[in-house]
């Protein structure tokens, strides 16, 4: 298997495991309070990115603690309205709408010396836009439900998460899986005093519903955000936009195949659509993109601002 195509697998599957994890959510938030799923989501993931820094806190650069502090105000609010919204509105509609989002990586991927993105991949990002509003409405959507917003206004706030995520790191010595395990402590922090009192839900929660929470976790934000890392550090952040970008098919197929969701012509059309405008867009990129001026494994400043700028842009928590 080519370097490349093993570098897109590993994308395609941390966009199947973001799709799984809005049924996660959703089954997860119907047996306990949505700030209680947050709370345990957080605590697990850092916990674990602890010992995978095996550093105390004391050896975090100043810039580190700083960004990682913001961010994890930033993020949480993501996560938070991500999560109320999903406990309303079904599975899919969530990926769908969250995934808007994804015209606005290239966007910010626009600092590059070779200028901008060609129009064509403009109009692929296009046909992506087209193929959400199809799978919204093959699901049903008309007039949008309070989940259905709560995740509009989540994607407006995941695009700025990502604007201060430039600002922050920009020019700055600041290690992704430290940074991680600093916004997943204050995420802990912050909903810690909120369910104190709802704690005790979590010691009579069931086996699946603590199988849900781990999940989540381990491999909707862990093990996401250290496989998304490694493969950005091995390809473009347009390119992995566009790939993470079937997210929102894979959670239209695990609501349908696993939550009962219904699946119309429309949504199938849109499916189809998704994966037909992310494919010609990953070409068209691929094309722009010269090898030759960035030798693999020795980025350009402004090509490694743009991959954190991107990894940080994903649900991380």
């Amino acid at each position: 298997m080519s370097h490349t195509r093993r570098t897109d697998l590993v994308l395609l599957l941390v966009a199947i495991v973001w799709g799984s994890s809005y049924l996660a959510a959703k089954t997860a938030t119907s047996a306990l309070p949505v700030l209680v799923v947050l709370f345990a989501r957080y605590a697990i993931s850092a916990l674990v990115c602890l010992v995978l820094v095996r550093r105390p806190f004391g050896s975090f650069s100043r810039d580190e603690v700083r960004a990682g502090a913001l961010l994890g105000l930033t993020q949480a609010a993501v996560l938070l309205l991500e999560t109320y919204g999903v406990a309303h509105t079904s599975a899919a509609n969530a990926g769908l709408i969250i995934s808007l989002t994804i015209v606005l990586t290239p966007l910010l991927d626009r600092v590059s010396g070779r200028g901008g993105l060609p129009p064509k991949f403009f109009a692929a990002a296009g046909v992506c836009v087209v193929a959400v509003g199809l799978l919204m409405a093959g699901n049903g959507l008309h007039a949008p439900r309070t989940g259905d917003l709560l995740m509009l206004v989540a994607a407006v706030v995941r695009a700025g998460h990502v604007a201060l995520v430039g600002r922050l790191t920009a020019g700055r010595d600041v290690r992704p899986l430290h940074l991680t395990a600093v916004q997943m402590a204050v995420g802990s922090a912050l909903f810690a005093v909120p369910v104190a009192g709802d704690l005790p839900a979590l010691a009579h929660a069931g086996a699946t519903t603590w199988t849900e929470l781990v999940y989540l976790a381990l491999f909707c934000s862990v093990f996401a955000f250290l496989a998304q890392t490694w493969a950005v550090q091995r390809t473009s952040a347009s390119r992995a936009s566009l790939l993470l970008g079937t997210e929102p098919v894979w959670a239209v197929a695990i609501g349908v195949c696993l939550g009962g969701e219904r699946l119309t012509v429309l949504a199938a059309l849109g499916a189809g659509l998704m994966v037909a405008g992310t494919y010609w867009g990953q070409s068209v990129e691929r094309a722009h993109r010269d090898p030759a001026k960035a030798l693999p494994g020795a980025p350009s400043p402004g090509c490694a601002a743009r991959r954190l700028r991107f990894v940080l842009n994903r649900r991380t928590g």
